[in-house]
């Protein structure tokens, strides 16, 4: 079973061109992000979450609903093959918050993407990192070329990918985020391809381990006007020049409203704030 294009288009607001091109899937990544909000709903109230298309597609394509990065990258990699694009899914190791040597587990999907008959000048025909599933502001919102180095600006963020010495035989590519006068690094990864069943056991650790991060409720949209993130029972607010608001959610209704009206999230049973 493949994801419907014609729903998955509506949802996004999406009527580009759909030639496998680098300017369509830049449209096509962009408008996923802004679309469709990162939320871990279901690990909160006790499910893991399916990776199944179709059930993909009745949550957050026709459901009002959201995912985490192994829903929104699978969603999105079925969607890029069904246009003509070559897609390799890894998993890799979130970053940010790590300390100094701290080696966590490869809990994150990401996708490398290649574009036929090459992507723009200046990229030699090398793959671009692809990710609409990691939700904060230092996210991509545009594909990146696999090129170590290489700095690209895209919707007003600086990324670059750099490559680490490994201990074995295949270097670890870091993807980093420009912030303020720093670069901060937001995920490692190696390029062996991850098959399903290894993605599938991924996404069961984080939805289940008694000490994943995702246990509580996180919830994060990227508008053009900013970025809109739900921590626990923690509203931010954060303008594009980087000024942020702060706001507490007090008791099921306020979040149920805040879900709806902020991130057009239509919520299940049982979810509730929890500090």
């Amino acid at each position: 079973m493949s994801v419907d294009l014609g729903k998955y288009f509506a949802r996004i607001g999406w009527d580009g061109d759909r030639a496998p091109t680098l300017d369509t899937l830049r449209s096509l990544q962009h408008a996923h992000v802004l679309a469709i909000p990162f939320e871990n709903i279901d690990v909160v109230v006790g499910t893991v979450p399916s990776l199944d298309l179709t059930d993909l597609e009745a949550k957050l394509v026709a459901g009002s609903r959201g995912g985490y990065c192994f829903e929104h990258n699978t969603l999105f990699a079925d969607v890029l093959e069904q246009l003509g694009y070559g897609v390799t899914r890894y998993t890799g190791r979130v970053r940010v918050g790590a300390r100094p040597g701290e080696i966590r587990p490869r809990t994150h999907l990401v996708l490398g993407v290649e574009v036929p008959g090459g992507g723009a000048a200046g990229d030699g025909g090398a793959p671009h990192l692809v990710d609409v599933g990691f939700g904060s502001i230092d996210a991509l919102l545009e594909p990146l070329p696999m090129i170590p180095g290489l700095v690209r600006e895209g919707r007003g963020r600086r990324h670059r990918l750099v490559l680490e010495e490994a201990d074995g035989p295949a270097p670890v590519w870091v993807l980093q985020a420009r912030s303020g006068d720093t670069w901060i690094e937001l995920v490692s990864f190696t390029l062996d391809a991850a098959p399903p069943p290894d993605i599938g056991v991924a996404n069961w650790h984080v939805a289940t381990h008694p000490r994943s991060p995702f246990r509580r409720l996180f919830v994060q949209r990227t508008h053009t006007a900013g970025h809109l993130s739900l921590d626990g029972t923690t509203l931010t607010r954060t303008a594009p020049d980087g000024t942020a608001t702060v706001e507490p959610v007090d008791g099921p209704e306020a979040l149920r409203e805040v879900l709806e009206s902020e991130f057009g999230i239509a919520p299940p049973p049982g979810v509730r704030p929890e500090r």
